[in-house]
Protein backbone atom coordinates (compact mmCIF):
# COMPACT_ATOMS: atom_id res chain seq x y z
CA UNK A 1 0.00 0.00 0.00
CA UNK A 2 2.69 2.38 0.81
CA UNK A 3 3.88 1.83 -3.05
CA UNK A 4 0.97 2.66 -3.70
CA UNK A 5 0.66 5.97 -2.20
CA UNK A 6 4.08 6.76 -3.19
CA UNK A 7 3.10 6.63 -6.61
CA UNK A 8 0.10 8.42 -6.18
CA UNK A 9 2.13 11.30 -4.34
CA UNK A 10 4.34 11.43 -7.08
CA UNK A 11 1.90 11.62 -9.86
CA UNK A 12 -0.30 14.31 -8.36
CA UNK A 13 3.09 16.51 -8.33
CA UNK A 14 3.58 16.09 -11.24
CA UNK A 15 0.04 16.93 -12.10
CA UNK A 16 -0.07 20.15 -9.79
CA UNK A 17 3.66 21.12 -11.46
CA UNK A 18 2.39 21.01 -14.86
CA UNK A 19 -0.84 22.95 -14.18
CA UNK A 20 1.19 25.47 -12.78
CA UNK A 21 3.51 25.91 -16.02
CA UNK A 22 0.35 26.18 -17.73
CA UNK A 23 -0.87 28.89 -15.87
CA UNK A 24 -1.41 32.39 -17.39
CA UNK A 25 1.12 34.77 -15.80
CA UNK A 26 1.57 38.84 -15.10
CA UNK A 27 5.09 39.73 -16.53
CA UNK A 28 6.31 43.61 -16.00
CA UNK A 29 8.05 44.79 -19.00
CA UNK A 30 9.69 48.06 -19.44
CA UNK A 31 8.41 49.51 -22.65
CA UNK A 32 9.03 52.74 -24.65
CA UNK A 33 6.26 55.48 -24.15
CA UNK A 34 5.05 56.49 -27.31
CA UNK A 35 4.64 60.23 -26.65
CA UNK A 36 7.53 61.29 -24.36
CA UNK A 37 10.09 57.90 -25.29
CA UNK A 38 10.93 57.14 -21.93
CA UNK A 39 10.74 54.11 -20.15
CA UNK A 40 7.59 53.10 -18.37
CA UNK A 41 6.95 49.81 -16.78
CA UNK A 42 3.28 47.98 -17.98
CA UNK A 43 2.09 45.08 -16.98
CA UNK A 44 1.26 42.12 -19.72
CA UNK A 45 -0.67 39.12 -19.50
CA UNK A 46 1.48 36.55 -20.91
CA UNK A 47 0.02 32.95 -22.07
CA UNK A 48 2.79 30.17 -21.08
CA UNK A 49 2.90 28.21 -24.07
CA UNK A 50 4.14 30.53 -27.17
CA UNK A 51 2.14 30.06 -30.69
CA UNK A 52 4.21 30.01 -33.69
CA UNK A 53 4.19 32.23 -36.96
CA UNK A 54 1.57 29.95 -38.80
CA UNK A 55 -1.03 29.79 -35.84
CA UNK A 56 -0.46 33.82 -34.64
CA UNK A 57 -0.02 35.16 -37.84
CA UNK A 58 3.27 37.47 -38.85
CA UNK A 59 5.50 37.85 -41.57
CA UNK A 60 8.77 35.57 -42.61
CA UNK A 61 11.64 37.13 -44.34
CA UNK A 62 14.37 35.45 -46.15
CA UNK A 63 17.05 37.70 -46.95
CA UNK A 64 20.12 37.43 -49.15
CA UNK A 65 23.55 39.93 -49.57
CA UNK A 66 22.42 42.50 -51.82
CA UNK A 67 25.31 42.25 -54.52
CA UNK A 68 23.73 44.70 -56.52
CA UNK A 69 25.52 47.36 -53.89
CA UNK A 70 28.98 46.48 -54.21
CA UNK A 71 30.36 43.10 -54.61
CA UNK A 72 30.70 40.57 -51.49
CA UNK A 73 33.78 38.34 -51.98
CA UNK A 74 32.57 35.94 -49.13
CA UNK A 75 28.45 36.23 -48.98
CA UNK A 76 28.91 33.29 -45.73
CA UNK A 77 30.96 35.56 -43.90
CA UNK A 78 28.91 38.57 -44.53
CA UNK A 79 25.40 36.39 -43.51
CA UNK A 80 27.19 35.66 -40.00
CA UNK A 81 27.92 39.00 -38.96
CA UNK A 82 24.53 40.44 -39.99
CA UNK A 83 22.62 37.01 -38.55
CA UNK A 84 24.06 38.66 -35.02
CA UNK A 85 23.43 41.91 -35.63
CA UNK A 86 19.61 41.42 -36.79
CA UNK A 87 18.94 39.39 -33.75
CA UNK A 88 20.24 42.03 -31.43
CA UNK A 89 18.09 44.12 -33.42
CA UNK A 90 15.17 42.02 -33.42
CA UNK A 91 15.50 40.87 -29.52
CA UNK A 92 15.50 45.09 -28.96
CA UNK A 93 11.98 45.29 -31.15
CA UNK A 94 10.23 43.38 -28.52
CA UNK A 95 8.51 40.59 -30.75
CA UNK A 96 7.53 37.31 -28.83
CA UNK A 97 9.95 34.63 -29.91
CA UNK A 98 11.31 35.73 -32.93
CA UNK A 99 13.32 33.18 -35.44
CA UNK A 100 16.51 34.52 -36.73
CA UNK A 101 18.92 31.80 -38.16
CA UNK A 102 20.94 30.88 -41.17
CA UNK A 103 19.92 28.71 -44.02
CA UNK A 104 22.25 27.33 -46.38
CA UNK A 105 25.44 29.20 -46.45
CA UNK A 106 24.61 32.67 -47.54
CA UNK A 107 20.77 33.30 -47.16
CA UNK A 108 19.34 34.78 -43.86
CA UNK A 109 15.47 33.88 -42.28
CA UNK A 110 13.62 36.24 -39.77
CA UNK A 111 10.23 35.11 -38.34
CA UNK A 112 8.24 37.48 -36.07
CA UNK A 113 5.47 36.04 -35.12
CA UNK A 114 2.49 38.11 -34.15
CA UNK A 115 4.02 41.73 -35.86
CA UNK A 116 1.25 43.70 -36.92
CA UNK A 117 3.46 46.17 -39.46
CA UNK A 118 5.13 44.45 -41.77
CA UNK A 119 6.81 47.47 -43.37
CA UNK A 120 8.32 48.64 -40.01
CA UNK A 121 10.08 44.98 -39.41
CA UNK A 122 11.36 44.89 -42.77
CA UNK A 123 12.91 48.82 -42.15
CA UNK A 124 14.93 47.20 -39.12
CA UNK A 125 16.18 44.54 -40.64
CA UNK A 126 17.45 46.22 -43.63
CA UNK A 127 18.56 49.04 -42.58
CA UNK A 128 22.74 49.02 -43.13
CA UNK A 129 22.75 52.03 -39.70
CA UNK A 130 25.99 53.49 -41.05
CA UNK A 131 26.74 56.03 -38.74
CA UNK A 132 29.58 59.30 -39.91
CA UNK A 133 29.77 62.34 -39.63
CA UNK A 134 31.55 64.81 -42.28
CA UNK A 135 32.13 68.33 -42.38
CA UNK A 136 30.54 70.42 -45.09
CA UNK A 137 32.57 71.53 -48.09
CA UNK A 138 33.73 74.65 -45.71
CA UNK A 139 35.75 76.72 -48.45
CA UNK A 140 33.07 76.41 -51.11
CA UNK A 141 35.79 74.60 -53.19
CA UNK A 142 32.91 72.95 -55.37
CA UNK A 143 30.87 75.96 -55.84
CA UNK A 144 34.51 77.50 -57.58
CA UNK A 145 34.09 74.81 -59.72
CA UNK A 146 31.36 74.96 -60.81
CA UNK A 147 31.82 77.07 -63.78
CA UNK A 148 34.44 75.20 -65.29
CA UNK A 149 32.43 71.73 -64.72
CA UNK A 150 29.78 73.54 -66.99
CA UNK A 151 31.95 74.79 -69.85
CA UNK A 152 32.89 70.96 -69.68
CA UNK A 153 29.54 69.61 -70.36
CA UNK A 154 28.39 72.18 -73.00
CA UNK A 155 31.93 71.03 -74.71
CA UNK A 156 30.40 67.64 -74.33
CA UNK A 157 27.08 68.97 -76.07
CA UNK A 158 25.23 68.51 -73.11
CA UNK A 159 22.39 71.18 -72.63
CA UNK A 160 20.74 72.88 -69.31
CA UNK A 161 17.25 71.15 -68.67
CA UNK A 162 14.89 73.19 -70.43
CA UNK A 163 16.89 74.56 -73.48
CA UNK A 164 16.92 72.60 -76.50
CA UNK A 165 18.41 69.57 -77.77
CA UNK A 166 21.10 69.67 -80.37
CA UNK A 167 18.95 69.85 -83.44
CA UNK A 168 20.03 67.58 -86.57
CA UNK A 169 22.70 69.11 -88.80
CA UNK A 170 21.50 70.82 -92.13
CA UNK A 171 23.15 67.76 -94.04
CA UNK A 172 20.91 65.50 -92.34
CA UNK A 173 18.13 67.31 -93.03
CA UNK A 174 18.48 68.75 -96.45
CA UNK A 175 21.30 67.22 -98.02
CA UNK A 176 24.89 68.24 -99.33
CA UNK A 177 23.84 70.84 -102.09
CA UNK A 178 21.13 72.37 -99.86
CA UNK A 179 23.42 72.99 -96.98
CA UNK A 180 26.05 74.60 -98.76
CA UNK A 181 23.14 77.27 -99.79
CA UNK A 182 21.73 76.92 -96.13
CA UNK A 183 25.19 77.20 -94.28
CA UNK A 184 25.88 80.92 -94.23
CA UNK A 185 22.54 82.19 -92.78
CA UNK A 186 22.78 79.56 -90.22
CA UNK A 187 26.52 80.79 -89.11
CA UNK A 188 25.00 84.13 -88.40
CA UNK A 189 22.27 83.04 -86.30
CA UNK A 190 24.75 80.53 -84.50
CA UNK A 191 26.99 82.97 -83.43
CA UNK A 192 24.05 85.34 -81.83
CA UNK A 193 22.86 82.09 -80.63
CA UNK A 194 26.17 81.28 -78.63
CA UNK A 195 26.63 84.79 -77.54
CA UNK A 196 23.25 83.88 -75.37
CA UNK A 197 24.33 81.08 -74.72
CA UNK A 198 27.45 81.62 -72.52
CA UNK A 199 25.55 84.07 -70.45
CA UNK A 200 23.06 81.52 -69.21
CA UNK A 201 23.36 78.96 -66.55
CA UNK A 202 25.54 76.22 -67.15
CA UNK A 203 23.72 72.48 -67.55
CA UNK A 204 24.71 71.87 -63.89
CA UNK A 205 24.53 74.81 -62.25
CA UNK A 206 20.71 75.37 -63.52
CA UNK A 207 19.44 72.35 -61.17
CA UNK A 208 21.91 73.48 -57.84
CA UNK A 209 20.64 76.30 -56.30
CA UNK A 210 22.60 78.09 -53.14
CA UNK A 211 20.50 77.36 -50.23
CA UNK A 212 18.75 80.59 -48.26
CA UNK A 213 20.48 78.90 -45.08
CA UNK A 214 24.33 79.98 -46.53
CA UNK A 215 25.65 76.11 -45.26
CA UNK A 216 28.22 76.10 -47.08
CA UNK A 217 28.21 73.23 -49.63
CA UNK A 218 24.52 73.05 -49.24
CA UNK A 219 22.45 73.16 -52.39
CA UNK A 220 18.61 72.88 -53.59
CA UNK A 221 17.61 70.54 -56.26
CA UNK A 222 14.03 70.99 -57.55
CA UNK A 223 12.30 67.88 -56.93
CA UNK A 224 12.04 67.13 -60.86
CA UNK A 225 15.38 67.57 -61.76
CA UNK A 226 17.27 64.92 -58.88
CA UNK A 227 17.52 62.41 -62.04
CA UNK A 228 19.24 65.32 -63.97
CA UNK A 229 21.58 66.07 -61.26
CA UNK A 230 22.52 62.66 -60.29
CA UNK A 231 23.23 61.65 -64.16
CA UNK A 232 25.76 65.10 -64.26
CA UNK A 233 27.30 64.27 -61.51
CA UNK A 234 28.34 60.31 -61.91
CA UNK A 235 29.57 61.53 -65.64
CA UNK A 236 33.62 60.87 -66.16
CA UNK A 237 34.19 64.31 -67.57
CA UNK A 238 32.28 66.09 -64.36
CA UNK A 239 33.89 63.26 -61.50
CA UNK A 240 37.46 64.83 -63.04
CA UNK A 241 36.60 68.40 -62.51
CA UNK A 242 35.54 67.84 -58.73
CA UNK A 243 37.76 69.11 -56.41
CA UNK A 244 39.84 66.27 -54.56
CA UNK A 245 38.77 65.34 -51.43
CA UNK A 246 34.74 66.23 -52.19
CA UNK A 247 31.93 63.70 -52.14
CA UNK A 248 28.44 64.41 -52.50
CA UNK A 249 25.19 63.44 -50.15
CA UNK A 250 21.89 63.46 -50.85
CA UNK A 251 19.99 64.93 -47.74
CA UNK A 252 16.67 63.39 -46.27
CA UNK A 253 14.66 67.04 -46.32
CA UNK A 254 11.88 67.98 -48.79
CA UNK A 255 11.98 71.78 -48.82
CA UNK A 256 9.00 73.71 -50.05
CA UNK A 257 10.06 77.44 -51.37
CA UNK A 258 7.31 79.47 -53.28
CA UNK A 259 5.04 76.36 -54.11
CA UNK A 260 8.29 74.14 -55.17
CA UNK A 261 9.75 71.50 -53.72
CA UNK A 262 13.17 70.70 -53.29
CA UNK A 263 15.81 68.61 -52.13
CA UNK A 264 18.63 69.15 -50.43
CA UNK A 265 22.53 67.85 -52.10
CA UNK A 266 25.18 68.78 -49.86
CA UNK A 267 28.78 68.81 -50.72
CA UNK A 268 31.15 66.89 -48.09
CA UNK A 269 34.40 66.10 -47.14
CA UNK A 270 35.05 62.44 -48.12
CA UNK A 271 36.94 61.83 -44.84
CA UNK A 272 34.62 60.97 -42.04
CA UNK A 273 36.30 62.72 -38.58
CA UNK A 274 34.55 59.44 -36.65
CA UNK A 275 31.86 56.23 -37.54
CA UNK A 276 29.40 54.42 -36.12
CA UNK A 277 32.09 52.39 -34.70
CA UNK A 278 32.65 53.74 -31.92
CA UNK A 279 28.94 54.24 -30.45
CA UNK A 280 28.25 52.86 -27.45
CA UNK A 281 24.80 53.53 -26.63
CA UNK A 282 21.48 55.55 -28.31
CA UNK A 283 18.11 56.31 -26.85
CA UNK A 284 14.98 58.63 -28.44
CA UNK A 285 13.90 61.08 -26.29
CA UNK A 286 12.01 64.46 -27.55
CA UNK A 287 13.55 67.44 -27.22
CA UNK A 288 12.04 69.24 -23.89
CA UNK A 289 12.60 72.99 -25.50
CA UNK A 290 11.79 72.22 -29.14
CA UNK A 291 9.62 68.91 -28.87
CA UNK A 292 11.58 67.47 -32.05
CA UNK A 293 12.50 64.04 -31.65
CA UNK A 294 16.54 63.17 -31.05
CA UNK A 295 18.56 60.44 -30.52
CA UNK A 296 20.95 61.13 -27.66
CA UNK A 297 24.19 58.58 -28.63
CA UNK A 298 26.92 58.01 -26.19
CA UNK A 299 30.60 57.06 -27.85
CA UNK A 300 33.09 54.85 -26.32
CA UNK A 301 36.17 56.27 -24.52
CA UNK A 302 38.49 56.26 -27.78
CA UNK A 303 36.01 57.38 -30.06
CA UNK A 304 35.16 60.28 -27.36
CA UNK A 305 38.58 61.27 -27.49
CA UNK A 306 38.68 61.07 -31.27
CA UNK A 307 35.54 62.57 -31.46
CA UNK A 308 36.89 65.89 -28.82
CA UNK A 309 39.84 66.49 -31.22
CA UNK A 310 38.44 66.64 -34.60
CA UNK A 311 35.16 69.19 -33.20
CA UNK A 312 37.90 70.87 -31.86
CA UNK A 313 39.62 71.60 -35.11
CA UNK A 314 36.45 72.40 -36.37
CA UNK A 315 34.61 74.70 -34.14
CA UNK A 316 32.63 77.12 -36.23
CA UNK A 317 32.57 74.36 -38.87
CA UNK A 318 29.44 72.58 -40.25
CA UNK A 319 29.07 69.28 -39.69
CA UNK A 320 26.52 66.62 -42.08
CA UNK A 321 25.68 63.88 -40.25
CA UNK A 322 25.07 61.08 -42.43
CA UNK A 323 23.27 57.92 -42.25
CA UNK A 324 23.12 54.81 -44.64
CA UNK A 325 24.50 57.56 -47.24
CA UNK A 326 21.82 60.18 -46.47
CA UNK A 327 22.45 63.49 -44.90
CA UNK A 328 20.02 63.49 -41.38
CA UNK A 329 18.41 67.24 -41.19
CA UNK A 330 20.12 69.91 -41.30
CA UNK A 331 23.97 70.10 -40.34
CA UNK A 332 24.45 72.11 -37.12
CA UNK A 333 27.62 74.26 -36.50
CA UNK A 334 30.62 72.49 -34.28
CA UNK A 335 30.29 75.07 -31.46
CA UNK A 336 32.66 74.15 -28.95
CA UNK A 337 34.95 70.47 -28.43
CA UNK A 338 32.17 67.74 -28.42
CA UNK A 339 32.93 64.92 -25.85
CA UNK A 340 31.69 60.99 -25.72
CA UNK A 341 27.98 62.48 -25.72
CA UNK A 342 25.94 63.85 -28.59
CA UNK A 343 22.41 64.23 -30.09
CA UNK A 344 20.71 63.78 -33.61
CA UNK A 345 17.78 65.72 -34.58
CA UNK A 346 15.33 64.15 -36.72
CA UNK A 347 13.13 67.76 -36.45
CA UNK A 348 9.38 66.90 -37.37
CA UNK A 349 9.55 63.22 -37.35
CA UNK A 350 7.52 60.84 -34.95
CA UNK A 351 9.29 59.72 -32.03
CA UNK A 352 8.81 56.26 -32.97
CA UNK A 353 11.61 56.89 -36.04
CA UNK A 354 13.66 58.09 -33.52
CA UNK A 355 12.89 54.74 -31.26
CA UNK A 356 14.02 52.47 -34.68
CA UNK A 357 17.06 54.77 -35.27
CA UNK A 358 18.29 54.53 -32.12
CA UNK A 359 17.34 50.96 -31.74
CA UNK A 360 19.62 50.10 -34.90
CA UNK A 361 22.38 52.32 -34.54
CA UNK A 362 22.72 50.72 -30.99
CA UNK A 363 22.52 46.84 -32.60
CA UNK A 364 25.49 48.74 -34.85
CA UNK A 365 26.03 48.64 -38.71
CA UNK A 366 24.89 45.28 -41.03
CA UNK A 367 28.72 44.51 -42.79
CA UNK A 368 26.71 43.97 -45.97
CA UNK A 369 23.13 45.59 -47.72
CA UNK A 370 20.51 43.06 -47.07
CA UNK A 371 18.04 41.98 -49.75
CA UNK A 372 14.71 40.61 -48.88
CA UNK A 373 13.89 37.63 -51.23
CA UNK A 374 11.22 35.86 -50.14
CA UNK A 375 8.13 37.58 -48.32
CA UNK A 376 5.05 35.89 -46.62
CA UNK A 377 2.65 37.48 -44.61
CA UNK A 378 0.70 35.54 -42.17
CA UNK A 379 -2.82 37.06 -40.98
CA UNK A 380 -4.14 36.57 -37.54
CA UNK A 381 -7.41 35.23 -39.22
CA UNK A 382 -5.39 32.61 -40.83
CA UNK A 383 -3.97 31.72 -38.50
CA UNK A 384 -6.88 30.83 -35.55
CA UNK A 385 -8.28 28.51 -39.34
CA UNK A 386 -4.55 26.87 -38.38
CA UNK A 387 -5.62 26.73 -34.87
CA UNK A 388 -9.21 25.37 -35.38
CA UNK A 389 -8.43 22.61 -38.01
CA UNK A 390 -5.78 21.53 -35.80
CA UNK A 391 -7.29 21.01 -33.00
CA UNK A 392 -10.40 19.49 -34.93
CA UNK A 393 -8.24 16.83 -36.42
CA UNK A 394 -6.51 16.50 -32.67
CA UNK A 395 -9.86 15.73 -31.38
CA UNK A 396 -11.18 13.69 -33.72
CA UNK A 397 -7.84 11.37 -33.69
CA UNK A 398 -8.09 11.11 -29.72
CA UNK A 399 -11.99 10.23 -30.13
CA UNK A 400 -11.31 7.48 -32.63
CA UNK A 401 -8.08 6.34 -30.14
CA UNK A 402 -10.50 6.40 -27.24
CA UNK A 403 -13.27 4.35 -29.13
CA UNK A 404 -10.97 1.71 -30.61
CA UNK A 405 -9.01 1.53 -26.87
CA UNK A 406 -11.89 0.96 -24.49
CA UNK A 407 -14.15 -0.79 -27.37
CA UNK A 408 -10.75 -3.99 -27.88
CA UNK A 409 -9.34 -3.63 -24.81
CA UNK A 410 -12.48 -2.57 -22.31
CA UNK A 411 -11.93 -1.51 -18.77
CA UNK A 412 -7.71 -2.08 -19.04
CA UNK A 413 -8.26 0.30 -22.30
CA UNK A 414 -10.34 3.08 -20.24
CA UNK A 415 -7.24 2.80 -17.81
CA UNK A 416 -5.20 3.94 -21.05
CA UNK A 417 -7.51 6.27 -21.90
CA UNK A 418 -7.57 8.28 -18.25
CA UNK A 419 -3.42 8.19 -18.58
CA UNK A 420 -3.77 9.62 -21.88
CA UNK A 421 -5.46 12.54 -20.40
CA UNK A 422 -2.47 13.44 -17.55
CA UNK A 423 0.04 12.50 -21.22
CA UNK A 424 -1.66 15.59 -22.84
CA UNK A 425 -1.13 17.66 -19.45
CA UNK A 426 2.64 16.95 -19.16
CA UNK A 427 3.35 17.74 -23.17
CA UNK A 428 1.62 21.15 -23.16
CA UNK A 429 3.48 21.39 -19.91
CA UNK A 430 6.84 20.37 -21.09
CA UNK A 431 6.45 23.10 -23.94
CA UNK A 432 6.12 25.86 -21.59
CA UNK A 433 8.17 24.89 -18.94
CA UNK A 434 11.14 24.61 -21.72
CA UNK A 435 9.70 27.86 -23.57
CA UNK A 436 9.41 26.09 -26.77
CA UNK A 437 6.95 27.63 -29.89
CA UNK A 438 4.01 25.87 -30.45
CA UNK A 439 3.35 25.75 -34.39
CA UNK A 440 0.89 23.72 -36.50
CA UNK A 441 3.49 21.02 -37.31
CA UNK A 442 3.76 20.86 -33.56
CA UNK A 443 -0.14 20.04 -32.95
CA UNK A 444 0.86 17.39 -35.95
CA UNK A 445 3.14 16.00 -33.49
CA UNK A 446 1.41 16.06 -30.68
CA UNK A 447 -1.55 13.94 -32.05
CA UNK A 448 1.14 11.70 -33.35
CA UNK A 449 2.57 11.49 -29.82
CA UNK A 450 -0.97 10.60 -28.72
CA UNK A 451 -0.81 7.95 -31.27
CA UNK A 452 2.70 6.61 -29.87
CA UNK A 453 1.31 6.70 -26.07
CA UNK A 454 -1.14 4.02 -26.60
CA UNK A 455 0.97 1.89 -28.86
CA UNK A 456 3.05 1.19 -25.84
CA UNK A 457 0.16 0.74 -24.26
CA UNK A 458 -1.21 -1.84 -26.59
CA UNK A 459 2.07 -3.76 -26.64
CA UNK A 460 1.69 -4.28 -23.01
CA UNK A 461 -1.87 -5.47 -23.00
CA UNK A 462 -1.04 -7.90 -25.64
CA UNK A 463 1.44 -9.29 -23.94
CA UNK A 464 -0.65 -9.76 -20.42
CA UNK A 465 -2.91 -11.55 -22.47
CA UNK A 466 -0.58 -14.14 -23.81
CA UNK A 467 0.24 -14.40 -20.21
CA UNK A 468 -3.25 -15.33 -18.81
CA UNK A 469 -3.87 -17.45 -22.15
CA UNK A 470 -0.59 -19.29 -20.91
CA UNK A 471 -2.69 -20.09 -17.11
CA UNK A 472 -0.87 -17.70 -14.82
CA UNK A 473 -3.11 -15.39 -12.12
CA UNK A 474 -4.08 -12.00 -13.22
CA UNK A 475 -1.57 -10.43 -10.54
CA UNK A 476 1.48 -12.40 -12.21
CA UNK A 477 0.32 -11.79 -15.43
CA UNK A 478 0.25 -7.82 -15.10
CA UNK A 479 4.04 -8.23 -13.97
CA UNK A 480 4.68 -10.03 -16.40
CA UNK A 481 3.06 -8.21 -19.57
CA UNK A 482 4.99 -4.84 -18.25
CA UNK A 483 8.22 -6.82 -17.86
CA UNK A 484 8.22 -8.07 -20.78
CA UNK A 485 6.86 -5.39 -23.23
CA UNK A 486 9.54 -3.15 -21.75
CA UNK A 487 11.94 -3.88 -24.10
CA UNK A 488 10.14 -3.45 -27.45
CA UNK A 489 8.32 -0.10 -25.71
CA UNK A 490 12.40 1.38 -24.83
CA UNK A 491 13.71 0.24 -28.51
CA UNK A 492 10.24 2.16 -30.97
CA UNK A 493 10.18 4.89 -28.42
CA UNK A 494 14.04 5.56 -28.52
CA UNK A 495 14.58 4.75 -32.34
CA UNK A 496 11.56 7.94 -32.80
CA UNK A 497 12.97 10.31 -30.41
CA UNK A 498 16.77 10.26 -32.06
CA UNK A 499 14.76 10.45 -35.89
CA UNK A 500 13.30 13.69 -33.85
CA UNK A 501 16.36 14.92 -32.75
CA UNK A 502 17.81 14.81 -36.07
CA UNK A 503 14.74 16.73 -37.51
CA UNK A 504 15.37 19.47 -35.17
CA UNK A 505 19.41 19.62 -36.38
CA UNK A 506 18.80 19.65 -39.71
CA UNK A 507 15.69 21.35 -40.25
CA UNK A 508 14.40 25.01 -40.00
CA UNK A 509 11.47 26.45 -37.57
CA UNK A 510 8.27 24.10 -38.42
CA UNK A 511 10.55 21.06 -38.85
CA UNK A 512 12.05 21.78 -35.55
CA UNK A 513 8.28 22.51 -33.89
CA UNK A 514 7.26 19.09 -35.44
CA UNK A 515 10.39 17.81 -33.74
CA UNK A 516 10.06 19.68 -30.44
CA UNK A 517 6.67 18.29 -29.29
CA UNK A 518 7.25 15.17 -30.67
CA UNK A 519 10.40 14.12 -28.45
CA UNK A 520 8.53 15.97 -25.58
CA UNK A 521 4.94 13.89 -26.25
CA UNK A 522 7.55 10.71 -26.11
CA UNK A 523 8.95 11.78 -22.81
CA UNK A 524 5.99 11.86 -21.72
CA UNK A 525 4.37 8.80 -22.94
CA UNK A 526 6.63 6.84 -21.87
CA UNK A 527 5.41 7.95 -18.25
CA UNK A 528 1.97 7.53 -18.76
CA UNK A 529 1.95 4.65 -20.42
CA UNK A 530 4.84 2.58 -17.84
CA UNK A 531 4.11 4.22 -14.74
CA UNK A 532 0.87 5.87 -14.65
CA UNK A 533 -0.78 2.61 -16.34
CA UNK A 534 0.73 0.43 -14.15
CA UNK A 535 -0.18 2.43 -10.83
CA UNK A 536 -3.59 2.28 -11.97
CA UNK A 537 -3.75 -1.69 -12.17
CA UNK A 538 -1.49 -1.70 -8.86
CA UNK A 539 -5.01 -0.14 -7.07
CA UNK A 540 -7.42 -1.88 -9.24
CA UNK A 541 -5.74 -5.57 -8.08
CA UNK A 542 -5.48 -4.29 -4.35
CA UNK A 543 -9.02 -3.82 -4.42
CA UNK A 544 -9.65 -7.39 -5.78
CA UNK A 545 -7.25 -9.46 -4.74
CA UNK A 546 -9.15 -12.31 -5.25
CA UNK A 547 -10.12 -11.21 -9.09
CA UNK A 548 -9.76 -14.23 -11.34
CA UNK A 549 -9.97 -12.89 -14.81
CA UNK A 550 -8.81 -9.52 -15.85
CA UNK A 551 -10.91 -7.16 -18.46
CA UNK A 552 -8.30 -6.90 -21.40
Amino acid sequence: MSTIRSRLLLIAGLLVLSVWQLMPTNVTERVPDKTTGRMKDTTVRRVPIDLGLDLQGGIHLALEVDQSKGPVPDCADAIQRAERVVRTRIDEFGTTEPVVQIQGRCRLIVELAGEKDPARAKSIVQRTAFLEFRITDMKNVFRDALPEIDKALRRAGVKAPGQAAPAATVTQLFGTDTAKAKGKAAKAKAAAKDTSDANAPGPLASVLFQSPSNIPGEFLVPEEQVPVAESLLVRPDVERLVPRGIEFKWGTEVLSRAGRSYRTLYAVEDRPIITGEYLQDAKATRDQLTNQSVVNFVLSRRGGRVFERETGRHVNDFMAIILDGRVQGQPPVIKSQIGQRGQIELGAKPLQDAQDLALVLKAGALPAPLAIIEERTIGPSLGQDSIKDGIRAGVVGVVLVVLIMIGYYRLSGALAVAALALYVVFTLAGLAGFGFTLTLPGLAGLVLSVGIAVDANVLIFERIREELQHGKLVRTAVDEGFKHAMSAIIDSNVSTALTAFILYLVGTGPVQGFAITLIIGIAASMVTAIFVVRTFYMIWLDRRPDMVTLSV
